[in-house]
């Protein structure tokens, strides 16, 4: 391995994003290596790449020697070892709501629409659509709930944390699923706040190296 992390990395991926974000606010430089979710059936199951990354997932990163998959996890590791970048709090009644925020994002709304769990459920792009229009409009509404009590100008009080990283992408994927925002106006404020930061824009997808051009 390079002594340069290396992130295995789609443009549009929500989870390859967020990892984005949170090297950007710990001032970490990688190596992008696209992973192309559609093309050939998907890099990312190519045998070269299941040996990085079993699951067939992005994103991936090689760091520190290590080889870290899942992006909770990969997260977890940055602010770990860079812990000036605040990406968790000290508090732990504070950790655990950024921890909760993120898991309702990750666990509980994300992996729902999924390329791969759509894929599985029909081959029909409007049925697709409609899927996981419902399952993000669903977790919405219980997000909604949750940030009412914790949110400030960030989704737990006023610092930029972990779940921060998480939300923006996902309200990007809300977006390409027609998702009515007007129904959740905190996690709208959220997102318009924070895309505007530099470590967030710098993440979009249409600053990353494998965008396509007509989509910048």
């Amino acid at each position: 391995m390079s002594d340069k992390p290396r992130l295995y990395s789609y443009f549009r991926s929500s989870c390859s994003w967020r990892v984005r974000i949170a090297l950007n606010m710990a001032g970490i430089e990688v190596e992008q290596v696209p992973i192309h979710l559609v093309k050939n059936g998907g890099e990312q199951y190519s045998q070269d790449y299941k040996k990085l990354n079993p699951l067939g997932q992005v994103p991936t990163l090689e760091m520190d020697g290590l080889l870290l998959t899942q992006s909770v996890a990969i997260m977890e590791y940055i602010h770990d070892t860079h812990p000036e970048a605040h990406i968790l709090p000290e508090d732990p009644a504070t950790k655990a709501k950024v921890r909760m925020v993120t898991e309702m994002i990750c666990s509980g709304i994300q992996p729902i629409q999924n390329l791969s769990v759509m894929q599985k459920r029909s081959e029909d792009q409007a049925e697709r659509m409609a899927w996981s229009k419902y399952w993000i409009t669903t977790g919405f509404r219980a997000l909604e709930a949750v940030l009412e009590r914790t949110a400030g100008e960030c989704c737990v009080g006023d610092k930029v944390t972990m779940a921060d990283c998480c939300i923006v992408p996902q309200v990007f994927n809300a977006a390409r699923f027609s998702v009515d925002m007007s129904e959740f106006p905190i996690i709208k404020k959220l997102n318009d706040s924070l895309s505007s930061r530099p470590e967030f824009m710098a993440a979009h997808p249409t600053q990353q190296p494998d965008c396509p051009p007509e989509l910048k």
